[in-house]
């Protein structure tokens, strides 16, 4: 396990029919962790499938990222266990503060060659509702403010449980992907299609629209 800022464990899932209030979904939500140095490619994590690409999956969204440190809130919130997997991410990390992390922000995971990029908030659904089973739990998770961090591969490589994470690069805008979740106003907005206009940062297709709708409340 890591003993400053790493990956805690590395999860996958496959698709596997889910109980919703509005019948059965086909989900890959449930994650679960796996041994041993695992291939990172561009469309994520070897072994890992995304059901909805409409809303999940692809370079922008290769790999989702949530924080042991903002699980331990949840645990004591929810008083249940929440093993790596629990939240849909494929990295369980300790001591990143993913919360404060800056859109376009990169590091180096380990010594097998990835790099990663983050890329924006995961915005909670209907489906990770009714896999939590939690009443109300879309809004409580949108409440707390603490989405986890998608990533999309910059540098193919492997992955372990055990590899340090080191922040490579930190750009000048100054948002982060808790402010993407909760305060995204029209300076944030602005700020981002000016990183992205000057090529500062590779803003994802989905993040551009909501900058355009933020900036566009000033």
């Amino acid at each position: 396990m890591p003993t400053v800022n790493g990956v805690r464990a590395v999860c996958v899932g496959r698709p596997a029919l889910l109980a919703a209030p509005r019948g059965p979904l086909e989900t890959a939500i449930n994650k679960r962790p796996v041994s041993g140095r695992v291939d990172v490619g561009r469309l994520g994590v070897a072994g890992d499938t995304q059901v909805s690409r409409k809303h999940h999956g692809g370079p922008d969204k290769a790999v989702y990222a949530y924080a042991e440190e903002d699980v331990a809130h949840w645990a004591a919130e929810l008083d249940r266990d929440l093993p790596p997997g629990t939240f849909g991410e494929n990295l369980r990390t300790a001591g990143l503060d993913l919360t404060n992390a800056l859109v376009g922000e990169r590091w180096r995971v380990g010594d097998g060659g990835l790099v990663v990029e983050v890329t924006q908030p995961r915005i909670p659904c209907a489906t990770f509702q009714a896999w939590l089973g939690e009443p109300r739990w879309v809004k409580r998770f949108t409440a707390h403010g603490a989405p986890g961090a998608y990533l999309r591969v910059v540098q193919q490589g492997t992955v372990a449980a055990g590899d340090d994470v080191e922040v490579i690069h930190r750009p000048g805008h100054g948002v982060s992907i808790g402010r993407c979740f909760v305060d995204f106003d029209a300076d944030a907005g602005r700020r981002l299609l000016d990183a992205g206009a000057s090529g500062e940062v590779e803003l994802a297709d989905s993040l551009v629209r909501y900058a355009r709708r933020a900036a566009a409340r000033a």
